[in-house]
Protein backbone atom coordinates (compact mmCIF):
# COMPACT_ATOMS: atom_id res chain seq x y z
CA UNK A 1 0.00 0.00 0.00
CA UNK A 2 1.47 3.56 -0.46
CA UNK A 3 0.31 7.28 1.17
CA UNK A 4 -2.74 9.38 -0.05
CA UNK A 5 -1.94 12.32 -1.58
CA UNK A 6 -5.20 13.79 0.60
CA UNK A 7 -3.00 13.25 3.81
CA UNK A 8 -0.96 16.71 2.92
CA UNK A 9 -4.50 18.46 2.59
CA UNK A 10 -5.87 16.91 6.02
CA UNK A 11 -2.80 17.89 7.54
CA UNK A 12 -3.44 21.44 6.54
CA UNK A 13 -6.62 21.55 7.57
CA UNK A 14 -5.33 20.24 11.06
CA UNK A 15 -3.14 22.96 10.87
CA UNK A 16 -5.46 25.69 10.36
CA UNK A 17 -9.07 24.06 10.39
CA UNK A 18 -11.24 27.99 10.34
CA UNK A 19 -8.52 29.59 8.06
CA UNK A 20 -10.33 29.71 4.63
CA UNK A 21 -9.47 27.18 2.09
CA UNK A 22 -12.50 28.07 -0.80
CA UNK A 23 -13.85 31.51 -1.25
CA UNK A 24 -16.37 32.19 -4.10
CA UNK A 25 -18.94 34.52 -5.22
CA UNK A 26 -21.46 33.67 -2.78
CA UNK A 27 -19.75 32.00 -0.41
CA UNK A 28 -16.80 30.01 1.50
CA UNK A 29 -15.48 27.44 3.02
CA UNK A 30 -12.85 26.79 5.80
CA UNK A 31 -10.33 23.84 5.89
CA UNK A 32 -12.40 21.79 8.61
CA UNK A 33 -15.67 22.46 6.35
CA UNK A 34 -14.19 21.31 3.50
CA UNK A 35 -12.45 18.70 4.97
CA UNK A 36 -15.71 17.48 6.38
CA UNK A 37 -17.52 17.54 3.13
CA UNK A 38 -15.00 15.92 1.50
CA UNK A 39 -15.52 13.53 4.05
CA UNK A 40 -19.09 13.11 3.31
CA UNK A 41 -19.02 12.58 -0.73
CA UNK A 42 -16.17 9.72 0.46
CA UNK A 43 -19.35 8.15 2.35
CA UNK A 44 -21.73 8.84 -0.45
CA UNK A 45 -19.47 7.05 -2.92
CA UNK A 46 -18.86 3.79 -0.47
CA UNK A 47 -22.85 3.73 -0.32
CA UNK A 48 -23.24 4.01 -4.07
CA UNK A 49 -20.77 1.08 -4.32
CA UNK A 50 -17.48 2.29 -5.04
CA UNK A 51 -14.89 0.60 -3.63
CA UNK A 52 -10.83 1.43 -3.89
CA UNK A 53 -9.56 1.10 -7.37
CA UNK A 54 -12.71 1.97 -9.19
CA UNK A 55 -12.45 5.46 -11.14
CA UNK A 56 -14.62 8.25 -10.84
CA UNK A 57 -15.21 11.32 -13.17
CA UNK A 58 -15.97 14.36 -11.72
CA UNK A 59 -17.63 16.74 -14.35
CA UNK A 60 -17.97 20.16 -12.56
CA UNK A 61 -17.26 23.30 -13.20
CA UNK A 62 -14.66 25.37 -11.10
CA UNK A 63 -17.06 25.69 -8.30
CA UNK A 64 -16.16 24.71 -4.67
CA UNK A 65 -18.01 21.31 -5.60
CA UNK A 66 -15.27 20.20 -7.78
CA UNK A 67 -12.86 20.23 -5.29
CA UNK A 68 -14.87 18.21 -2.72
CA UNK A 69 -15.58 15.49 -5.65
CA UNK A 70 -11.73 15.28 -6.16
CA UNK A 71 -11.10 15.09 -2.32
CA UNK A 72 -13.49 13.09 -1.18
CA UNK A 73 -12.93 10.77 -4.45
CA UNK A 74 -9.34 10.43 -3.05
CA UNK A 75 -9.80 10.04 0.60
CA UNK A 76 -11.53 6.88 -0.31
CA UNK A 77 -9.03 5.53 -2.32
CA UNK A 78 -10.63 6.02 -5.79
CA UNK A 79 -8.80 6.89 -8.60
CA UNK A 80 -10.24 10.38 -9.86
CA UNK A 81 -10.66 11.75 -13.81
CA UNK A 82 -11.90 15.02 -13.67
CA UNK A 83 -13.43 16.03 -16.84
CA UNK A 84 -13.72 19.67 -18.51
CA UNK A 85 -17.76 20.36 -18.29
CA UNK A 86 -16.60 22.15 -21.44
CA UNK A 87 -16.52 18.94 -23.49
CA UNK A 88 -18.99 18.28 -26.55
CA UNK A 89 -21.32 15.45 -25.68
CA UNK A 90 -19.55 13.01 -28.26
CA UNK A 91 -16.10 13.98 -27.08
CA UNK A 92 -17.47 13.44 -23.43
CA UNK A 93 -18.86 10.11 -24.64
CA UNK A 94 -15.48 8.77 -25.84
CA UNK A 95 -13.31 9.45 -22.84
CA UNK A 96 -16.09 7.45 -20.06
CA UNK A 97 -16.10 4.52 -22.94
CA UNK A 98 -12.54 4.33 -22.55
CA UNK A 99 -12.20 5.61 -18.71
CA UNK A 100 -15.62 3.00 -17.55
CA UNK A 101 -15.94 5.13 -14.46
CA UNK A 102 -18.09 3.61 -11.86
CA UNK A 103 -19.70 6.77 -10.99
CA UNK A 104 -20.13 10.02 -12.86
CA UNK A 105 -19.86 12.94 -10.51
CA UNK A 106 -22.36 16.01 -11.88
CA UNK A 107 -22.91 17.49 -8.17
CA UNK A 108 -21.77 16.80 -4.34
CA UNK A 109 -24.20 14.98 -3.05
CA UNK A 110 -23.50 13.79 0.95
CA UNK A 111 -23.50 15.67 4.35
CA UNK A 112 -20.41 16.51 6.36
CA UNK A 113 -18.91 13.47 8.08
CA UNK A 114 -15.48 12.45 9.21
CA UNK A 115 -13.25 10.25 7.23
CA UNK A 116 -9.33 10.12 7.24
CA UNK A 117 -7.34 9.35 3.81
CA UNK A 118 -6.71 5.82 3.86
CA UNK A 119 -3.29 4.09 2.18
CA UNK A 120 -3.78 3.42 -1.57
CA UNK A 121 -2.91 1.19 -3.43
CA UNK A 122 -4.65 2.89 -7.30
CA UNK A 123 -3.77 5.68 -9.08
CA UNK A 124 -4.48 8.97 -8.23
CA UNK A 125 -5.79 10.25 -11.27
CA UNK A 126 -6.68 9.97 -15.15
CA UNK A 127 -5.95 13.21 -16.72
CA UNK A 128 -6.98 13.65 -20.36
CA UNK A 129 -4.57 15.01 -23.05
CA UNK A 130 -6.38 17.94 -24.54
CA UNK A 131 -5.69 16.48 -27.71
CA UNK A 132 -4.60 19.46 -29.91
CA UNK A 133 -2.28 17.33 -31.89
CA UNK A 134 -4.23 13.86 -31.83
CA UNK A 135 -6.96 12.34 -29.67
CA UNK A 136 -7.07 12.76 -25.99
CA UNK A 137 -5.01 10.44 -23.91
CA UNK A 138 -5.60 9.43 -20.16
CA UNK A 139 -2.28 10.04 -18.33
CA UNK A 140 -2.62 7.64 -15.43
CA UNK A 141 -0.76 9.42 -12.41
CA UNK A 142 -0.07 7.94 -9.12
CA UNK A 143 0.00 9.21 -5.69
CA UNK A 144 3.16 9.77 -5.44
CA UNK A 145 3.89 11.62 -8.40
CA UNK A 146 0.71 13.66 -7.57
CA UNK A 147 2.74 14.57 -3.80
CA UNK A 148 5.81 14.86 -5.52
CA UNK A 149 4.10 17.86 -7.82
CA UNK A 150 2.59 19.18 -5.09
CA UNK A 151 5.67 19.54 -2.68
CA UNK A 152 7.90 21.36 -6.14
CA UNK A 153 4.91 23.83 -6.56
CA UNK A 154 4.55 24.71 -2.81
CA UNK A 155 8.45 24.31 -2.54
CA UNK A 156 10.81 25.92 -5.22
CA UNK A 157 8.37 27.05 -7.63
CA UNK A 158 5.89 29.01 -6.04
CA UNK A 159 7.26 29.33 -2.55
CA UNK A 160 3.80 28.82 -1.06
CA UNK A 161 2.46 29.55 2.37
CA UNK A 162 -0.48 29.80 4.44
CA UNK A 163 -0.16 33.62 3.53
CA UNK A 164 -1.41 33.33 0.43
CA UNK A 165 -4.36 34.08 -1.90
CA UNK A 166 -4.39 32.32 -5.14
CA UNK A 167 -6.42 33.23 -7.73
CA UNK A 168 -8.10 29.71 -9.29
CA UNK A 169 -9.36 30.94 -12.90
CA UNK A 170 -7.72 28.45 -15.12
CA UNK A 171 -10.00 25.37 -15.92
CA UNK A 172 -9.38 23.11 -12.69
CA UNK A 173 -10.17 19.70 -14.41
CA UNK A 174 -6.98 20.42 -16.66
CA UNK A 175 -3.34 19.26 -15.32
CA UNK A 176 -2.34 23.25 -14.97
CA UNK A 177 -5.19 24.29 -13.15
CA UNK A 178 -5.58 21.37 -10.92
CA UNK A 179 -2.67 21.14 -9.68
CA UNK A 180 -0.99 24.58 -9.22
CA UNK A 181 -4.38 26.44 -8.69
CA UNK A 182 -6.02 24.34 -6.31
CA UNK A 183 -4.09 20.69 -4.70
CA UNK A 184 -0.73 22.65 -4.29
CA UNK A 185 -2.30 25.61 -2.39
CA UNK A 186 -5.13 23.67 -0.73
CA UNK A 187 -1.58 20.95 0.83
CA UNK A 188 0.14 24.22 2.00
CA UNK A 189 -2.87 26.13 3.93
CA UNK A 190 -3.19 28.88 0.98
CA UNK A 191 -6.69 30.37 0.69
CA UNK A 192 -8.17 29.38 -3.22
CA UNK A 193 -10.36 32.11 -4.69
CA UNK A 194 -12.35 30.38 -7.33
CA UNK A 195 -13.42 32.12 -10.38
CA UNK A 196 -16.23 29.86 -12.64
CA UNK A 197 -16.03 31.90 -15.83
CA UNK A 198 -12.36 33.68 -16.41
CA UNK A 199 -13.22 37.18 -17.47
CA UNK A 200 -10.30 40.09 -17.10
CA UNK A 201 -12.64 42.65 -15.44
CA UNK A 202 -13.59 39.44 -12.86
CA UNK A 203 -10.13 38.67 -12.65
CA UNK A 204 -9.00 42.19 -11.33
CA UNK A 205 -12.12 42.97 -9.12
CA UNK A 206 -11.05 38.90 -7.54
CA UNK A 207 -7.72 40.48 -7.19
CA UNK A 208 -8.02 43.58 -5.72
CA UNK A 209 -11.27 41.86 -3.60
CA UNK A 210 -9.35 39.28 -2.07
CA UNK A 211 -6.00 40.29 -2.37
CA UNK A 212 -5.05 37.77 -4.44
CA UNK A 213 -1.01 37.06 -4.08
CA UNK A 214 -0.55 34.75 -7.38
CA UNK A 215 -2.29 34.08 -10.75
CA UNK A 216 -1.66 31.36 -12.54
CA UNK A 217 -2.75 31.58 -15.96
CA UNK A 218 -2.15 31.54 -19.67
CA UNK A 219 -0.67 33.52 -22.13
CA UNK A 220 -3.77 35.01 -23.66
CA UNK A 221 -5.11 35.61 -19.86
CA UNK A 222 -2.53 38.42 -18.82
CA UNK A 223 -3.03 39.59 -22.51
CA UNK A 224 -6.43 40.03 -22.09
CA UNK A 225 -5.98 41.69 -18.27
CA UNK A 226 -3.14 44.37 -19.68
CA UNK A 227 -5.97 44.95 -22.33
CA UNK A 228 -8.53 45.52 -20.05
CA UNK A 229 -9.80 49.20 -19.75
CA UNK A 230 -10.32 48.05 -16.11
CA UNK A 231 -6.57 47.86 -15.96
CA UNK A 232 -4.61 49.60 -13.47
CA UNK A 233 -1.39 48.89 -11.71
CA UNK A 234 -2.43 49.29 -8.34
CA UNK A 235 -5.36 46.94 -9.11
CA UNK A 236 -2.54 43.64 -8.90
CA UNK A 237 -0.61 45.78 -5.99
CA UNK A 238 -1.20 42.68 -3.64
CA UNK A 239 0.37 40.28 -6.44
CA UNK A 240 3.88 38.51 -5.87
CA UNK A 241 3.60 36.27 -8.82
CA UNK A 242 2.18 35.40 -11.58
CA UNK A 243 2.64 32.08 -13.06
CA UNK A 244 2.04 30.70 -16.99
CA UNK A 245 1.58 27.54 -18.28
CA UNK A 246 -0.07 25.28 -20.54
CA UNK A 247 1.05 27.30 -23.39
CA UNK A 248 4.38 28.80 -24.28
CA UNK A 249 3.96 32.49 -22.92
CA UNK A 250 6.13 35.20 -25.63
CA UNK A 251 8.92 36.77 -23.50
CA UNK A 252 7.34 40.53 -25.07
CA UNK A 253 4.43 39.51 -22.68
CA UNK A 254 6.57 38.85 -19.96
CA UNK A 255 8.11 41.68 -20.14
CA UNK A 256 5.25 44.20 -20.68
CA UNK A 257 3.94 42.60 -17.64
CA UNK A 258 6.38 43.28 -15.49
CA UNK A 259 6.82 47.17 -16.86
CA UNK A 260 3.07 47.64 -16.14
CA UNK A 261 2.29 45.85 -12.98
CA UNK A 262 6.18 45.25 -10.84
CA UNK A 263 6.13 41.73 -11.06
CA UNK A 264 6.62 38.62 -12.99
CA UNK A 265 5.22 35.76 -14.90
CA UNK A 266 6.95 33.06 -14.16
CA UNK A 267 7.61 31.08 -16.73
CA UNK A 268 7.89 27.46 -17.19
CA UNK A 269 7.48 23.86 -19.06
CA UNK A 270 5.59 20.94 -18.36
CA UNK A 271 2.56 18.82 -19.82
CA UNK A 272 -0.29 16.65 -18.53
CA UNK A 273 2.22 13.71 -18.23
CA UNK A 274 4.80 15.52 -16.37
CA UNK A 275 3.31 18.31 -14.02
CA UNK A 276 5.92 21.31 -14.36
CA UNK A 277 9.28 19.91 -14.78
CA UNK A 278 11.34 22.82 -15.76
CA UNK A 279 10.43 26.14 -14.45
CA UNK A 280 11.97 30.06 -13.52
CA UNK A 281 11.62 29.49 -10.00
CA UNK A 282 9.84 31.82 -7.00
CA UNK A 283 13.84 32.61 -5.36
CA UNK A 284 15.66 33.62 -8.44
CA UNK A 285 15.21 37.36 -9.30
CA UNK A 286 15.68 37.16 -13.10
CA UNK A 287 14.76 35.18 -16.49
CA UNK A 288 16.53 34.97 -19.79
CA UNK A 289 14.18 36.28 -22.62
CA UNK A 290 14.25 32.90 -24.38
CA UNK A 291 14.19 30.26 -22.14
CA UNK A 292 11.55 28.48 -19.96
CA UNK A 293 14.07 28.09 -16.43
CA UNK A 294 15.79 25.41 -15.15
CA UNK A 295 15.10 21.38 -14.46
CA UNK A 296 13.09 21.25 -10.61
CA UNK A 297 15.39 20.37 -8.03
CA UNK A 298 14.93 16.17 -8.43
CA UNK A 299 14.41 16.53 -12.62
CA UNK A 300 16.84 15.51 -14.84
CA UNK A 301 17.15 16.48 -18.60
CA UNK A 302 19.14 15.45 -21.94
CA UNK A 303 18.96 16.71 -25.30
CA UNK A 304 19.50 13.73 -27.98
CA UNK A 305 20.18 13.65 -31.49
CA UNK A 306 17.58 11.19 -33.95
CA UNK A 307 19.70 8.38 -33.12
CA UNK A 308 19.21 9.21 -29.22
CA UNK A 309 23.20 10.07 -28.60
CA UNK A 310 23.07 13.04 -26.05
CA UNK A 311 24.04 16.50 -27.81
CA UNK A 312 25.90 19.21 -26.26
CA UNK A 313 25.49 22.92 -24.70
CA UNK A 314 23.47 24.49 -27.88
CA UNK A 315 22.71 21.80 -29.63
CA UNK A 316 19.52 21.78 -30.94
CA UNK A 317 17.43 18.06 -30.47
CA UNK A 318 14.76 16.17 -28.48
CA UNK A 319 14.07 17.18 -24.94
CA UNK A 320 14.04 14.21 -23.09
CA UNK A 321 13.26 14.17 -19.14
CA UNK A 322 13.10 12.00 -16.09
CA UNK A 323 11.08 13.04 -13.06
CA UNK A 324 9.66 11.66 -10.14
CA UNK A 325 6.33 13.26 -11.36
CA UNK A 326 5.80 11.02 -14.03
CA UNK A 327 2.69 9.74 -15.18
CA UNK A 328 2.61 5.74 -14.82
CA UNK A 329 1.61 5.15 -18.44
CA UNK A 330 -1.43 6.11 -20.90
CA UNK A 331 -4.65 4.31 -19.91
CA UNK A 332 -5.20 1.42 -21.97
CA UNK A 333 -2.53 2.24 -24.41
CA UNK A 334 0.61 0.09 -23.92
CA UNK A 335 2.22 0.72 -27.28
CA UNK A 336 1.69 4.83 -26.90
CA UNK A 337 3.44 4.37 -23.66
CA UNK A 338 6.24 2.59 -24.63
CA UNK A 339 7.10 5.61 -27.34
CA UNK A 340 7.20 7.81 -24.68
CA UNK A 341 8.12 6.51 -21.73
CA UNK A 342 12.16 4.72 -21.83
CA UNK A 343 13.69 3.80 -19.09
CA UNK A 344 12.61 6.48 -16.73
CA UNK A 345 12.80 8.99 -19.48
CA UNK A 346 10.10 10.92 -20.87
CA UNK A 347 10.28 11.63 -24.43
CA UNK A 348 8.81 14.93 -24.69
CA UNK A 349 8.43 15.41 -28.86
CA UNK A 350 9.61 19.18 -28.45
CA UNK A 351 13.46 20.45 -30.11
CA UNK A 352 15.14 22.37 -27.57
CA UNK A 353 18.64 23.21 -26.54
CA UNK A 354 20.59 23.66 -22.92
CA UNK A 355 22.66 26.49 -22.15
CA UNK A 356 26.08 26.38 -20.80
CA UNK A 357 24.98 26.95 -17.34
CA UNK A 358 21.84 24.38 -17.55
CA UNK A 359 18.81 26.38 -19.24
CA UNK A 360 16.18 25.34 -21.29
CA UNK A 361 15.25 26.64 -24.50
CA UNK A 362 12.16 25.61 -26.38
CA UNK A 363 12.64 24.89 -30.13
CA UNK A 364 9.68 24.08 -30.97
CA UNK A 365 7.49 20.60 -31.74
CA UNK A 366 9.54 17.92 -33.41
CA UNK A 367 6.06 17.82 -35.63
CA UNK A 368 6.00 21.55 -35.90
CA UNK A 369 9.22 22.56 -37.82
CA UNK A 370 8.63 23.96 -40.91
CA UNK A 371 11.06 21.95 -43.49
CA UNK A 372 11.10 24.65 -46.33
CA UNK A 373 13.51 23.86 -49.66
CA UNK A 374 15.80 21.55 -47.30
CA UNK A 375 15.62 24.46 -44.45
CA UNK A 376 14.57 24.01 -41.17
CA UNK A 377 12.36 27.04 -39.70
CA UNK A 378 10.96 26.71 -36.14
CA UNK A 379 7.38 28.08 -35.60
CA UNK A 380 8.39 29.83 -32.14
CA UNK A 381 11.19 32.00 -33.25
CA UNK A 382 9.00 33.82 -36.41
CA UNK A 383 6.68 34.09 -33.68
CA UNK A 384 8.53 35.91 -31.54
CA UNK A 385 9.33 38.31 -34.38
CA UNK A 386 5.93 38.82 -35.11
CA UNK A 387 4.47 39.61 -31.19
CA UNK A 388 7.78 42.03 -31.16
CA UNK A 389 5.43 44.00 -33.66
CA UNK A 390 3.50 46.81 -31.79
CA UNK A 391 0.69 46.35 -33.25
CA UNK A 392 0.62 42.38 -32.48
CA UNK A 393 -1.11 40.91 -29.50
CA UNK A 394 -0.48 36.94 -30.54
CA UNK A 395 1.20 34.70 -33.39
CA UNK A 396 0.80 31.30 -34.52
CA UNK A 397 3.07 29.94 -37.56
CA UNK A 398 2.36 26.58 -39.06
CA UNK A 399 3.54 25.11 -42.45
CA UNK A 400 1.48 24.50 -45.24
CA UNK A 401 2.40 22.25 -47.93
CA UNK A 402 3.89 23.63 -50.84
CA UNK A 403 4.66 22.02 -54.33
CA UNK A 404 8.19 23.23 -55.11
CA UNK A 405 9.13 23.91 -51.44
CA UNK A 406 8.14 21.40 -49.61
CA UNK A 407 6.17 23.08 -47.10
CA UNK A 408 5.32 27.22 -46.81
CA UNK A 409 5.51 29.62 -43.92
CA UNK A 410 2.24 30.99 -43.09
CA UNK A 411 1.42 33.28 -39.89
CA UNK A 412 -2.05 33.79 -38.46
CA UNK A 413 -1.98 36.85 -35.91
CA UNK A 414 -4.59 38.85 -33.82
CA UNK A 415 -4.01 42.38 -33.68
CA UNK A 416 -3.61 44.35 -30.12
CA UNK A 417 -7.13 45.88 -29.00
CA UNK A 418 -7.35 49.29 -31.36
CA UNK A 419 -4.73 48.44 -33.59
CA UNK A 420 -4.94 48.38 -37.34
CA UNK A 421 -1.94 45.28 -39.22
CA UNK A 422 -2.03 45.21 -42.47
CA UNK A 423 -1.04 41.77 -43.60
CA UNK A 424 1.54 43.13 -46.08
CA UNK A 425 3.83 45.18 -43.29
CA UNK A 426 3.67 42.57 -40.77
CA UNK A 427 5.38 40.22 -43.58
CA UNK A 428 7.92 42.93 -44.41
CA UNK A 429 8.32 43.38 -40.68
CA UNK A 430 9.85 39.71 -40.69
CA UNK A 431 11.83 39.87 -43.91
CA UNK A 432 13.98 42.64 -42.13
CA UNK A 433 14.29 40.49 -39.08
CA UNK A 434 14.52 36.78 -40.60
CA UNK A 435 16.75 35.13 -42.51
CA UNK A 436 15.29 34.58 -46.36
CA UNK A 437 13.77 31.09 -45.61
CA UNK A 438 12.32 31.97 -42.15
CA UNK A 439 10.07 34.64 -42.85
CA UNK A 440 6.49 34.21 -43.48
CA UNK A 441 4.94 34.94 -47.23
CA UNK A 442 1.50 34.72 -46.16
CA UNK A 443 0.00 36.25 -43.04
CA UNK A 444 -3.42 36.23 -41.93
CA UNK A 445 -5.05 38.68 -39.79
CA UNK A 446 -7.67 37.01 -37.37
CA UNK A 447 -9.41 38.15 -34.25
CA UNK A 448 -8.09 34.88 -32.19
CA UNK A 449 -6.78 31.66 -32.48
CA UNK A 450 -8.21 28.77 -31.85
CA UNK A 451 -7.11 27.17 -28.47
CA UNK A 452 -8.11 23.99 -27.18
CA UNK A 453 -9.61 24.88 -22.52
CA UNK A 454 -5.83 24.81 -21.47
CA UNK A 455 -4.92 27.47 -23.84
CA UNK A 456 -3.21 25.44 -26.06
CA UNK A 457 -2.96 27.24 -29.69
CA UNK A 458 -4.92 24.31 -32.02
CA UNK A 459 -2.54 24.62 -35.13
CA UNK A 460 -3.76 21.27 -36.77
CA UNK A 461 -7.35 23.94 -37.16
CA UNK A 462 -4.66 26.49 -38.51
CA UNK A 463 -3.14 24.48 -41.24
CA UNK A 464 -6.59 23.67 -42.20
CA UNK A 465 -7.31 26.99 -42.51
CA UNK A 466 -3.92 27.54 -44.00
CA UNK A 467 -5.23 25.33 -46.83
CA UNK A 468 -8.55 26.78 -47.81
Amino acid sequence: MSGNFVSLVEAAARRGPDRPALTWSGGALTYRALDARAAGFARFLRHRGVRPGDRVAVTIPNRWPFAVAVLGGLKLGATVVPLDPLLKDDERRAILADVEPRVVAHEVVGDEAEWEARAADAPALVLYTSGSTGAPKGAVVSHAALTEAARAWTGPILALSPADVVLAALPLSHSFGLTGALLAPLTAGAHVVLLERFTPDAALAAVREHRVTLFPGVATMFRRVLDSPAFARDALATLRLAVSGAAPCAWSLAREWRERTGTRILRGYGMTELFRPISFLAGEPDDLPDAVGRPVPGVEVRVVDEDGRALPAGAVGELLIRTPCAMDGYLGAPEETRAVLDGGWFRTGDLARLTADGHVCIEGRKRERILRGGYSVFPQEVEAVLCAHPGVAEAAVVGVPHAELGEEVTAFVVPRAGAAVAPDALVDWCRERLAAFKYPRRVVVVPGLPRSATGKVLKARLRAEGLA
